[in-house]
């Protein structure tokens, strides 16, 4: 059986959904409190540690934490481990883990396996295998002595994109005895150079 919460527990649930407070990421799974009264007080979420007095003397989950882990649950603050970034396609705020570097894309702009999507540079349509954790400035380009960062047709794009490999579809009359290793390749573009089609395309 589980024991009833104590009514100074409830009080400071009530208190930390209630309550004026702004809530900011500060990385390492630390968090900033700010309170309507002008306190703030630094939360380290990971560590279940607060700096305000009802914590520090009573030893209390206090309702700052509580305000933080609400926050974090609703999506308002990136998690422990995570950082807030700036989406490369659309722009809007995602939360990505802290060791990732930019570029990064939201869920919504992450090219999934299957997809077709358009090669900027040549204009044609390709099918996606993969969205890999690699940059271009790390991937060297088989059979070849540079990077895909370093390719001539990827220099305008960013070294550190995400590299995307993809196929060149085949055509509908191919039948199975024409279909060959070359047309099989796989080729890893920098994420900046593929963008979904637009209607009709």
């Amino acid at each position: 059986m589980t024991p009833a919460a104590s009514p100074s527990s409830d009080g400071r649930s009530r208190r930390a959904r209630e309550e004026p407070m702004r809530v900011s990421a500060l990385g390492d799974s630390r968090y900033e409190v700010a309170t309507a009264p002008g306190n703030v007080y630094e939360v380290d979420l990971d560590a279940g540690r607060c700096a305000c007095p009802d914590h520090q003397f009573r030893g209390v989950r206090c309702k700052h934490l509580r305000r933080v882990a609400l926050e974090v649950t609703a999506g308002n603050v990136p998690a422990p481990g995570e950082r807030a970034a700036g989406c490369a396609a659309c722009g809007d705020l995602c939360f990505v883990p802290e060791a990732d570097p930019d570029p990064v894309y939201c869920g919504d702009c992450t090219l999934a396996p299957g997809e077709t999507v358009v090669d900027r540079e040549l204009g044609k349509l390709v099918v996606v295998v993969e969205t890999t954790d690699r940059r271009a400035d790390e991937v060297e380009i088989a059979g070849r002595d540079w990077t895909v960062a370093e390719h001539h047709s990827n220099r305008d794009y960013d070294p550190r994109d995400v590299v995307v490999d993809v196929l060149f579809p085949l055509g509908r009359g191919v039948s199975p005895e024409d279909v060959t290793p070359e047309k099989l390749k796989r080729y890893s573009f920098p994420r900046g150079r593929l963008r979904r089609p637009q209607k009709g395309q």
